[in-house]
């Protein structure tokens, strides 16, 4: 198994940033992709970055795409989303997940194994 613990969310003004870490620790031999996913209140969980560690490739949500930036420190097994120039409509729990094995993606709910508590990111209007 897979836990992951995020830290980082909180409140800032529009335009603003904020730097989520997820720590991973267990099996993290066997995760194959990473990802950071928000769901905002009403609205169904989106991927927002995902980072895969075999090719060290990254995929954006076009919204935040130029703003976000996903990152990883293997040695300390975590990882980063860098949120830049913050807008309201950011605002949302932000998730860590985890696919664990050989393939597949981490920009779908059904491919993710493992999923953090979650962070919360306020962003005023």
């Amino acid at each position: 198994q897979v836990q992951l613990v995020e830290s980082g969310g909180g409140s800032v003004q529009a335009g603003g940033s904020l730097r989520l870490s997820c720590a991973a620790s267990g099996y993290t031999f066997s995760i194959y992709c990473m990802a950071w996913f928000r769901q905002a209140p009403g609205k169904e969980r989106e991927v927002v970055a995902a980072f895969y560690t075999g090719g060290v490739s990254t995929v954006y949500a076009d919204s935040v795409k130029g703003r976000f930036t996903i990152s990883q420190d293997k040695a300390k097994n975590t990882l980063y989303l860098q949120m830049n120039s913050l807008k309201p409509e950011d605002t949302a729990m932000y998730y860590c997940a985890v696919r664990t094995g050989a393939g597949g993606s981490c920009e779908g709910f059904y491919g993710i194994d493992y999923w953090g508590k979650g962070t919360l990111v306020t962003i005023p209007s």
